[in-house]
C-alpha cells in the first residue's frame, strides 16, 4: 500500500467514525420533556398559608392549594390563560382569581368567570416526606 493510499484511509476512516456524533448534534430533535415528578417545595412552606406559589419550578409556574395534611391538594398553572397575570387563590371562596380582569378558575382550574375561555393547566401533585412534588407532563 502506498503512503498516500495509507493516510487518505486512516483519513476517511477517521471521517466515518465521527459522522454518527456530528448527525446527533446537529439534529433539530428536541429531547422529551421530563414525566417525572419535581420538587417545589416543603410542606411546611405549604402549610404556613395553605398555599404554595413556585414561579421558577422545573415544571414551570405552579400553585399548590391545601395543606400536607389534607388528602386534597390541588395544584395549577397561575398564569391566567386571558391576560397572563397571576392568579391568586381565595380560600373562602374556593376559587383562583385574577388580579387583572377578575377571571375566576374553580378548584379544578375551569372556567367559572369571565373574560379568562380557556382552563388554567393542572398537575398532579402528591407530599413525599417533606417535600411538595408535582408530576410535569
Amino acid at each position: 500500500m502506498k503512503r498516500r493510499d495509507f493516510i487518505n484511509w486512516v483519513g476517511l476512516s477517521g471521517i466515518a467514525s465521527s459522522l454518527p456524533v456530528a448527525i446527533a448534534a446537529c439534529s433539530s430533535q428536541t429531547t422529551p420533556v421530563s414525566k417525572n415528578w419535581e420538587t417545589i417545595g416543603t410542606s411546611a412552606e405549604l402549610d404556613k398559608t395553605g398555599q404554595l406559589l413556585a414561579k421558577n419550578s422545573p415544571a414551570g409556574p405552579v400553585l399548590v392549594v391545601g395543606t400536607s395534611k389534607g388528602a386534597n391538594l390541588t395544584a395549577v398553572n397561575p398564569t391566567c390563560t386571558h391576560a397572563g397575570c397571576t392568579v391568586g387563590w381565595k380560600a373562602e371562596t374556593k376559587k383562583f382569581v385574577c388580579p387583572c380582569h377578575n377571571s375566576e378558575f374553580g378548584i379544578d382550574g375551569k372556567v367559572q368567570k369571565g373574560p379568562a375561555t380557556e382552563a388554567l393547566k393542572t398537575y398532579a401533585v402528591k407530599i413525599e416526606g417533606n417535600s411538595v412534588v408535582v408530576k410535569s407532563s
